[in-house]
């Protein structure tokens, strides 16, 4: 594990004298960086050559044409501490990201803003969502206080909805506003620039959206999409999830389901409908991710680009008895990673465990800025050139195989902390007491599918 400093307040003063005597314009990487980050993306639809539930064309671009990390997770399967962690490239307890309230101060040096103080073009469009303030204070003070009723009277019963008819493709129409901003932007003014640019676009899709119905404070469990992407999903490869019966569940994921208004009963149609909706609203975050693609092929800057594609966390859709997140099995804690671009080779396989953290010094490196900090993370550029032995690459020395989760925030009863380990997965809860701890195991090496 990469050394840690004592605490919060050390990295942001440490971080602040580093990014403080950065040379304005030293000599520059040639090479630019997108990084598409969307929301609620379930990892594991990246992942299955043989996966036919739902169409990802562009994804599948990615993939022949670039690199798919196989075992990549978010470092809390939350959405603010998650990409916390992210732009910071330290785990939450470090930035003391808790929660979707408490995150980074407002003037936090991310990987973006030091990669600017050398000269590079940078540029933020859409959702970013990592700094403390960006949601409500009942959501801090709530994520330990509020009980169980007030918590009903939030999450709605989650649900799917059908908008539009087969030609309405805009479902979520900030996304798409914003995508619109950043493909103008590469073909009409990252094109002509002399520097090179890191561009970053943030989504909401796959995220379920708000049920307004619930009150001021409303949850989000609507999976809305249109006849158009739904289309593109199998709905008769859907599966439906084994439940175990509610005395049988873990104390903490009995929670969980409670809270998040699943312990009633579904039909068999109910839970495919929501699963459907979530695989067509990952369709449409696909198809947004299509439009960045088009635009920098269209301005030659394809082949002279790094596109990163990943998300915050996953989406359990009705697995284990849940919607949402908030929990580390697969559904929530497994995210998508996908690069390409320069020096990376087509259709490359990483089983190498990554997670989110790694993207801050991987960023760093393909600018060429000398990371002289403690991280959390480690740069993915050596996995992305190593040569491989069998799926896990041979510079594994440099990163070691292992990711670090954790959780502090609402609809669970217990702080968790998940490590995924080679073939092992062990969550610990902060009541050790009264609450075990939980491992599974991959039977099969190399598999991805859910730990058993």
């Amino acid at each position: 594990m990469a050394q840690l400093l004592a605490g919060p307040s050390a990295v942001i003063s440490l971080l602040f004298t580093l990014t403080a005597a950065v040379p304005v314009k030293p000599r520059q990487s040639p090479y630019n960086v997108v990084m598409v980050m969307s929301d609620a993306f379930d990892g594991r639809l990246t992942i299955f050559p043989e996966n036919n539930l739902v169409s990802l064309p562009y994804l599948n671009f990615m993939k022949n044409h670039g690199a798919v990390f196989l075992n990549a997770y978010t470092n809390s399967p939350i959405c603010c501490p998650s990409r916390a962690a992210m732009w910071s490239g330290l785990f939450p307890h470090l930035t003391e990201s808790w929660n979707n309230f408490k995150c980074l101060d407002q003037d936090y040096p991310t990987w973006m803003d030091i990669v600017n103080k050398y000269g590079y073009v940078t540029k933020k469009i859409g959702k970013q969502d990592y700094r403390s303030g960006s949601h409500s204070l009942s959501n801090r003070v709530e994520a330990w206080t509020r009980d169980v009723p007030f918590l009903l009277r939030q999450e709605g019963r989650p649900v799917a909805n059908i908008t539009g008819n087969k030609t309405k493709t805009r479902v979520m129409e900030q996304d798409w506003q914003n995508t619109d901003i950043a493909a103008n932007w590469i073909r009409n003014e990252a094109k002509n620039l002399s520097n090179p640019f890191f561009l970053y676009l943030g989504l909401n899709l796959p995220h379920p959206y708000p049920s307004k119905n619930m009150g001021e404070n409303f949850g989000s469990s609507t999976f809305l999409t249109s006849p158009y992407w739904l289309q593109k999903v199998s709905y008769g490869q859907i599966k439906i999830p084994t439940w175990l019966p509610l005395q049988c569940m873990h104390p903490v994921d009995y929670y969980s389901s409670y809270t998040k208004n699943c312990t009633g009963h579904f039909t068999e149609q109910e839970i495919r409908g929501i699963r459907a909706c979530y695989y067509a609203m990952c369709a449409e975050t696909d198809g947004i991710l299509g439009e960045i693609i088009s635009a920098l092929n269209d301005t030659g800057l394809l082949n002279k680009t790094y596109l990163v594609f990943t998300s915050d966390h996953g989406e359990l859709a009705m697995e284990h008895r849940q919607f949402y997140k908030m929990s580390m099995f697969e559904g929530s804690s497994h995210i998508p990673l996908l690069m390409m671009g320069p020096k990376i080779k087509p259709k490359t396989e990483i089983s190498n465990i990554v997670s989110l953290v790694d993207l801050y010094p991987t960023m760093l490196e393909i600018a060429g800025v000398q990371i002289t900090q403690n991280l959390s993370g480690f740069s993915l550029m050596p996995l992305l050139s190593a040569k491989p032995e069998g799926h896990v690459f041979s510079s594994s020395k440099s990163h070691p195989n292992w990711a670090l989760s954790e959780f502090h925030g609402c609809d669970a009863n217990a702080s968790t902390y998940m490590l995924r380990d080679n073939d092992w997965k062990y969550i610990a809860y902060s009541d050790g007491d009264s609450v075990p701890p939980q491992l599974f195991v991959r039977l099969r090496a190399h598999c991805t599918c859910e730990f058993i």
